[in-house]
């Protein structure tokens, strides 16, 4: 059987990880050939294709970024649906084609999520395997990825105490997250956030301030503020640039902002990433064995399960204020908004 891989959309820790764990189960166990797209869906369209051997995998597990490269670019719209007629779709269905290619492993968050799901609509073979570091992957509890970016942020909160501390300063911190809240809500609880702002619930700035007020009462003369870059801010500002100077105006304490950015996404994964992307990557090649397309895959509690990909497509898993992160974080003081 012969099988192509790619990585799509942004890139995050475990990817490389996973690739070893589809392509070493797919050539050593199953007697598979792989083949692997260069920067995405862009390298069906332009047909940058090569061959993967065992040799090609020396190192991928500890390896950040992906060895296949990535890119945004989408063969079609959702907006306008999908047609076969389009130069795109037909571009990409001729290179599967061309190469003899029976199966497509599409490894990407909630976009290519989609585009699998409308490839298998028009009769590709597909299996997904999702990764982000947001953890916004609708059908999994967890993806691979999450886990590396909490721990990166963590690590930061935990500089930041001290510093804050020795200059009694308010200090806000900036985390990924558009629409989710994942990471600033797991690493918010695990560095000792005093104050945790999500895209999911809405926060009262003059409350924030009175927060932060009390705690200078009650002897703390410094608070750790994390917030998601995804919060709704005024003008455009910057999440943390906007909690910052609303923090300072209603207080009047220093207040200063930093912003991780891409850092989350560097570097090698977590231990607890790298398990988690070889377990789903040779996951989706027992799949392929069993020609079962259509197909993501995912964890659920402890195990690695299959879920139809029209069951999940275009859906965002985000965090409610039922979370029982959440719950506990109120009940030992930690202000939400």
């Amino acid at each position: 059987m012969r099988i192509g891989i790619l990585t799509a959309g942004g890139d995050c820790p475990g990817i490389n990880a996973t690739i070893r764990g589809v392509c070493k189960t797919a050539i050593s166990y199953y007697g598979m050939e792989v083949y692997g797209m260069h920067n995405g869906f862009r390298g069906l369209l332009d047909d940058d294709v090569i061959q993967l051997t065992e040799n090609s995998l020396g190192g991928l597990l500890t390896m950040g970024g992906t060895v296949l490269g990535t890119s945004r670019v989408k063969p079609f719209r959702k907006d306008r649906g999908f047609s076969l007629s389009d130069s795109r779709p037909a571009a990409l269905l001729k290179t599967i084609h061309d190469h003899g290619l029976e199966c497509l492993v599409c490894i990407g968050g909630n976009g290519t999520q989609n585009t699998a799901a409308m490839l298998a609509k028009a009769g590709v073979n597909v299996v997904m395997i999702p990764k982000t570091i947001d953890n916004d992957v609708f059908g999994t509890d967890i993806s691979f990825g999450f886990d590396s970016a909490v721990s990166i942020a963590t690590e930061a909160i935990d500089r930041l105490h001290s510093t804050a501390s020795s200059h009694q300063r308010v200090m806000v911190i900036e985390v990924m997250g558009h629409k989710a809240g994942w990471i600033a809500l797991h690493s918010g609880m695990a560095g000792g956030g005093d104050i945790i702002l999500i895209p999911e619930l809405p926060f009262n700035i003059h409350n924030i301030g009175d927060v932060i007020i009390n705690r200078l009462k009650k002897g703390k003369p410094y608070s750790i503020v994390v917030v998601a870059e995804g919060i709704p801010t005024f003008n455009g500002k910057k999440a943390a640039q906007y909690i910052a100077e609303e923090i300072e105006y209603e207080t009047g304490f220093e207040t200063r902002e930093t912003v991780l950015g891409y850092i989350q996404r560097g570097g090698s994964p977590t231990a607890f990433d790298r398990t988690l992307a070889t377990r789903m990557g040779g996951h989706a090649t027992e799949l392929i064995a069993q020609k079962q397309f259509g197909r993501m895959v995912a964890l659920r509690g402890s195990e690695i399960v299959s879920v139809p990909l029209s069951e999940v497509a275009g859906k965002l898993k985000l965090v409610t204020a039922d979370n029982d992160l959440i719950i506990q974080g109120k009940r030992m003081g930690v202000c939400f908004g």
